[in-house]
């Protein structure tokens, strides 16, 4: 039988639901292209989130205060009661209310077993790869994110890694079904791996082995990939400039995605994050940005408090990534690396904490609240360590007017704790990212359930 004999009875059907199923529906934030399921629409609920000390970050620590939200925003922050009404209060007597806390480098997502390669996609092949999106290879279903998130982390900056430039980084929240769904803003940066300024080989290492590189040979590889580097932004700036250029027979040029990929950082629309350690890496990243031109920002960081001076005047923010590490010369003290933050901080460098990149830096990224705490014991103001973990990382991303403090008009992001962050001995009770509950069980605590419960031995 025809199906055509029957379309005139389906569009009657679908043109009767249609202004009903239409009154109900209301879809909100959707990205450029996604695909609605229809359902129907439910009211924006305001709700009161009362009794705990308020920790704002931005300002006043209020104790007690509130928090009231709609939908995903809040709405208001204080400390007498709103007199408006809502619709739902979660009362949260004797906790403190922190908003959430933006890990600024990361490789959360893109790596679980390290003995397994097929869990393992943080490295991209090739010394320059600008087009690498490293949030397109997050996985949702990672181990790793619920262990992050129990213990405050509701958001981290995931990059790639491998070659001198690596690709684009983008902030993701540690909560969604999809990719899409987790992603909150891209690209964010590009990632810049400066080349070793050291000298790895010492005269009597040369002498044993004939094949090490001498002084003269390493610095003159040194020279050539520094260079090499210098080359390929030239030659993305002359791509850049080729594109503004209207050809003389009309036609467009053909576009090249490696270098389309360089066109917002070569511009200075989006900022270029350098990874460096050593000293005179991070002097001669520096110098090159300035006669360039260029916004960066500089991560890893070991010796960044050796020159925090140069750093400060030339406003470049540090994610500290080495509160932990080892003094990288045995003259150093023993406390080089736990002091390095606030040195950076009494100088006017802007700190951001973080723990590192690889599989081990991301199944201890629930730890970077400890770094943050190790620096404030050496002499970091607290609020500088609370802000070094929030608002300033939410500066850096680019994502100031929605996470990092909490504000009107911003994310309702936070989570509730049983005491200071900072307190290696609190625990987080409950989160809210963008408005909506996550659930805080993650690997740890279903193994702890389990052993807990085990059979007792018998006697």
């Amino acid at each position: 039988m025809s199906v055509t004999k029957f379309l005139p009875l389906w569009l009657a059907l679908l043109g009767a639901l249609l202004p009903s199923a239409a009154a109900q529906l209301e879809p909100r934030d959707l990205p450029a292209g996604s695909k609605v399921l229809l359902a129907p629409w439910q009211p924006e609920e305001t709700v009161l989130y009362s009794g705990a000390t308020v920790h704002t970050v931005s300002g006043e620590t209020l104790a007690p205060g509130f928090v009231l939200t709609r939908g995903a925003k809040i709405l208001s922050v204080g400390q007498a009661t709103p007199a408006a009404k809502p619709d739902r209060t979660v009362d949260l007597p004797g906790l403190h209310l922190f908003p959430g806390l933006i890990l600024p480098t990361s490789s959360l997502g893109l790596t679980e077993i390290p003995a397994v390669r097929a869990t393992q996609d943080t490295t991209e092949t090739g010394s320059f790869t600008p087009d690498v999106h490293a949030w397109l290879a997050v996985n949702p279903d990672s181990e790793l994110l619920p262990v992050a998130r129990a213990n405050g982390i509701t958001h981290a900056l995931v990059l790639p890694q491998g070659g001198v430039v690596s690709g684009q980084s983008g902030v993701i929240a540690l909560a969604g079904w999809t990719t899409e769904a987790m992603t909150v803003r891209a690209p964010v940066a590009l990632h810049v791996f400066w080349p070793a300024m050291h000298l790895n080989v010492t005269p009597k290492e040369l002498a044993r082995n004939a094949k090490a590189k001498s002084p003269e040979d390493q610095a003159k590889e040194r020279t050539r990939r520094l260079k090499e580097l210098d080359d390929f932004f030239a030659e993305a700036h002359a791509y850049a400039t080729a594109r503004g250029v209207t050809p003389k027979d009309g036609k467009p040029a053909a576009k090249v995605p490696a270098w389309e990929a360089m066109l917002p950082f070569v511009r200075g629309e989006l900022p270029l994050i350098v990874h460096a350690d050593d000293a005179r890496q991070i002097k001669a990243a520096l110098t090159w940005a300035e006669s360039r031109k260029y916004k960066i920002v500089i991560a890893g960081g070991q010796d960044a408090w050796r020159v925090a001076g140069e750093l400060a005047a030339q406003k470049v923010p540090v994610i500290y990534e080495c509160t932990f590490d080892q003094p990288t010369r045995d003259t150093d003290r023993y406390d080089a690396q736990f002091k390095g933050a606030a040195i950076l901080q009494q100088a006017g460098v802007k700190v951001l904490f973080s723990v590192g990149l690889g599989s081990m830096s991301a199944a201890f990224a629930r730890n970077v609240p400890y770094s943050a705490a190790q620096s404030v014991a050496f002499g970091l103001p607290e609020a500088e360590a609370m802000r070094g973990l929030t608002l300033y990382p939410a500066q850096v991303l680019g994502l100031a007017d929605r996470l990092g403090s909490l504000e009107a008009n911003k994310d309702a992001t936070f989570f509730a704790a049983d005491g200071n962050i900072l307190d290696l001995r609190t625990s987080v009770k409950r989160m809210w990212i963008a408005g909506k509950e996550v659930p805080l069980d993650s690997r740890h605590t279903r193994l702890y359930e389990k052993y807990q419960s085990r059979p007792a031995l018998a006697k």
